[in-house]
């Protein structure tokens, strides 16, 4: 079931840049991807407190786009960005790239695994990222399920 606007506390603006354009008119496919990146790199910092690039300890594990309609330029994009579920190891967001009009453009999820880049294996949700995400959240789905 996909998100509903209502859904997220979380928004980012997002400029939709004239390379992001491929040869149809649109952005490109694979720029759904990067617009969700920009949210949740901006969720880490701001939602999280984790504001370097040493901070991310998370890697992307899967990702699932649903493009609604073309995504045009020049547009700015609203982005909603949201944990919906934390697990041991892992969790899941979820995004609504809304265009200026409020129209439903782009929405998607990625599965999200803590990661030890030092030791090069998964770890376990950090104690405070887990706090900072269940404050800040309407609701949050919990799972044991091991990634």
């Amino acid at each position: 079931m996909r998100p509903e606007a209502s859904d997220f506390t979380f928004w980012v603006p997002v400029d939709i840049r004239f390379k992001d354009i491929d040869l149809g008119g649109h952005a490109h496919h694979s720029m759904a991807l990067v617009y969700f990146e920009e949210a949740r790199a901006a969720y880490w910092r701001e939602v999280v407190g984790r504001d370097d690039d040493e901070a991310v300890d998370f890697i992307l594990a899967e990702a699932r786009v649903r493009y609604h309609q073309r995504v045009l330029y020049p547009q700015k994009l609203s982005v909603g960005v949201r944990v919906s579920l934390l697990g041991r190891k892992h969790f899941l967001m979820e995004y609504l790239a809304l265009g200026e009009d409020g129209a439903e453009l782009l929405s998607g999820e990625t599965t999200m695994v803590m990661f030890d880049y030092i030791e090069g294996k998964t770890k376990r949700v950090p104690s405070e990222v887990r706090a900072a995400v269940e404050s800040h959240e309407v609701e949050v789905k919990t799972a044991s399920r091991r990634r």
